[in-house]
């Protein structure tokens, strides 16, 4: 036993009867089985990016410790223990031409973001994370440690991948790798202030129907705190920005984001050739710990009269700060494996992300909030986002289709029938 580990998220109380560091997949099926036999829930704790909730009670037990990646340049794939964060594998991977199907954040737990799908930066041309997973190690509810593939335990092979953390502890996986080593991209910046945003919005919308597979984006809203430790061009600003990442090359990336910046004056402009293992400065995200709630809308489309009423409600009016992001999806998001997996929503068009900081911040406001813009989007939400569901553990609906939910429980009542891995099936510990 040690201490109560600390994490990125910081808003909500971990506060677990017994924490248990693992080094290894021993440990966890040690750990495991104690809990079991003690009538313990088990939750699991890796970089603490996606905490569901607060943890009250049960064992809580810590992979930070299970760092490991192992690449494998002639088969293109990447070990990768429980613990090990997106940059960790990116860095290893950097020297052989290849690339993981990362997020945007390089703190965030490799194993955790993908259990739970996996949108990344590459995600229209290679798709989610998920699809790219080759074997899994995981200690079920019966703290048997299993070796999970397409071939041995295809069921539970289907389920890992996009399930999230409710049929056991993962231990390690092994994923696919990309052939990538540059790519182009960056942010573009806009005033948003004097409804320049939600031209911006519609301008992109349109862009996004002529691209390519080959480019994923998405755009961002958010006011800028008037803060010195902000850059003097956005400090106090209500900013739009486009994010891009394109493995075509940089002349052909010139020409596909020239009609944005057709749109107008530009506050910063980013867009750039970068070797790989830079792309974390595409989005900028924060790395230190911090508060904050949010939520992920899985969107058939988006038609421009509720985009602006979503800026409306987020932007400057907001009664708190709310960042607004927009993913454009399809492409190879779209397309199943071969074996298939627990990915839901394919169909989607966006995902439309929602995120507050909640310092000082009442979080049954957030809620409300967040209520306002689901309702202005109903008829165009066809679910939920897994992996961007942050401090919602209050909120377990539609993560899944209903056909999905329910192949999903029927694993929980072979894998978990005591209920070890505790509360509403989906719910997630590791987001971006």
């Amino acid at each position: 036993m040690t201490a109560v580990p600390s994490g990125f998220q910081t808003g909500f109380p971990v506060r677990p009867d017994l924490v248990v560091e693992a080094a290894g997949a021993d440990d966890v099926r040690d750990a495991v089985a104690g809990a079991a036999s003690g009538g313990l829930r088990v939750a699991v704790h890796a970089t603490g990016h996606g905490l569901a909730g607060p943890v009250e009670g049960g064992a809580l037990i810590d992979t930070r410790r299970m760092d490991s990646v192992r690449i494998d340049p002639v088969r293109r794939t990447a070990a990768v223990g429980a613990g090990t964060t997106w940059g960790q594998v990116v860095e290893a991977a950097a020297p052989h031409g290849l690339a993981p199907l990362n997020g945007s954040a390089p703190g965030v737990g490799a194993v955790s973001y993908t259990l739970g799908g996996g949108l990344g930066i590459l995600g229209r041309e290679f798709g989610y994370a998920a699809d790219q997973v080759r074997s899994l190690d995981v200690v079920t509810g019966d703290g048997v440690l299993r070796h999970v593939t397409a071939k041995d335990e295809p069921e539970l092979f289907w389920g890992l991948r996009g399930g999230g953390h409710r049929l056991g502890v993962v231990t390690g996986l092994e994923t696919g790798l990309v052939p990538v080593d540059r790519l182009y991209g960056g942010s573009i910046a806009f005033d948003g202030d004097g409804g320049a945003g939600a031209e911006v919005l519609r301008r992109y919308q349109a862009w996004t129907r002529t691209l390519p597979d080959a480019l994923t984006s998405s755009v961002a809203a958010l006011v800028y705190p008037d803060l010195p430790q902000m850059p003097e061009a956005l400090r106090g600003r209500y900013v739009v920005s486009v994010r891009v990442a394109y493995t075509g090359s940089a002349a052909g990336g010139e020409r596909l984001v020239a009609p944005l910046r057709a749109i107008g004056p530009v506050l910063a402009d980013s867009l750039r050739e970068m070797p790989y293992a830079e792309s974390p400065s595409i989005h900028n995200d924060p790395p230190f710990p911090h508060a904050y709630y949010g939520d992920g809308l899985m969107l058939s489309g988006l038609d421009p009269e509720r985009a602006v009423r979503v800026l409306e409600l987020t932007g400057r009016g907001a009664p708190m700060m709310t960042v607004v992001q927009l993913n454009h999806l399809g492409g190879a998001l779209a397309t199943a494996p071969a074996a298939g997996n627990a990915v839901p929503y394919r169909g989607a068009g966006f995902l439309l992300r929602l995120l507050s900081p909640l310092d000082g911040t009442d979080v049954a406001a957030v809620r409300a909030l967040y209520e306002e813009v689901a309702g202005v989007l109903a008829p165009l939400v066809v679910g939920r986002s897994l992996n961007f569901s942050f401090g919602g553990g209050d909120r377990t609906d539609g993560f899944h289709d209903p056909r999905t939910r329910e192949r999903l429980a029927g694993l929980v009542s072979r894998y978990d029938p005591a209920s070890l891995f505790g509360g509403a099936y989906g719910v997630s510990r590791d987001g971006r």
